[in-house]
């Protein structure tokens, strides 16, 4: 582990993992980071494969149960039961993203239906990582939610300190402010983006990771605003306005989707 590394780490584990279940919505299901069979991958399941790297062939087993588009009482209801019976020495819990980007919500109350959900978590199953929200300024359909997310991120390292919960701090995670770390649908990251996140998660844990997550990214080449305006006005019309149509129609792009690995299993 590098001296910069050790900054990152909070109530870091000292045991070695050999189970892991990831809970939460499309960030942690990996969207935006699609595999060869085109499944999506991400960052969870980028960060088992360096857990089950730790750890004796075939003893590291590994359940993804997040669903994109789900809200925080609907990860409580679905997958947290869940997580708890599976009972792994692990479990990321990423969640109420989608209700803060929602008109209309207090954070405050968010934060604390999130704290009981931990509470609930923590009395049931081994470690239990918890993420803050990204930094916006740089999301032209989120940026005006930046003060939110902030009062948001404040009650999850409370809650995190209150039990004992590494923080997976993605606020500060520089490296995924660039926009090629994030998907077409600029909702998302890339898998790039997954994979950075990936590194960072696994500095939390204390494990030595292969890459540095805040690597700089090569310059790019000058982009003028007639390219600018024509990228803004792709992505309107193939991510912005469906977005909008579901959200007026109270759809969600997780409707009809399981989860991925709904048991542990060996990678």
């Amino acid at each position: 582990m590098t001296a910069e590394s050790t900054h990152f780490i909070k109530n870091a584990p000292t045991n070695t993992f050999t189970s892991y279940a990831a809970v939460g919505d499309s960030f942690t299901e990996g969207v935006g980071d699609p595999g060869p069979d085109g499944t999506f991958v991400g960052w969870a399941d980028r960060l088992a494969v360096l857990l089950d790297d730790r750890v004796p062939e075939h003893s590291f087993r590994y359940a993804n149960l997040a669903v994109r588009g789900k809200l925080l009482d609907q990860i409580v209801a679905d997958q947290v039961p869940r997580a708890k019976e599976l009972a792994p020495d692990l479990v990321t819990f990423a969640a109420g993203g989608n209700d803060i980007i929602r008109p209309g919500t207090d954070p405050d109350e968010v934060a604390e239906r999130f704290e009981r959900a931990v509470a609930d978590l923590a009395s049931a199953v081994g470690t239990v990582v918890v993420t803050t929200g990204f930094d916006t300024r740089g999301v032209a359909l989120l940026k005006h939610l930046r003060g939110k997310i902030a009062t948001y991120n404040g009650h999850v390292r409370a809650v995190a300190d209150r039990y004992g919960c590494p923080v997976l701090d993605l606020w500060s995670l520089k490296s995924v402010q660039d926009r090629r770390a994030w998907d077409d649908d600029r909702l998302h990251l890339s898998a790039e983006g997954h994979t950075r996140v990936a590194l960072r998660a696994a500095q939390v844990l204390g494990i030595e990771v292969p890459a540095d997550p805040e690597q700089p990214w090569p310059p790019l080449p000058p982009r003028g605003p007639l390219e600018e305006r024509r990228d803004d006005i792709h992505w309107a019309r193939e991510h912005l306005v469906p977005w909008i149509g579901r959200r007026l129609r109270g759809e969600s792009s997780g409707d009809h989707v399981a989860a991925k690995r709904p048991d542990l299993m060996p990678l």
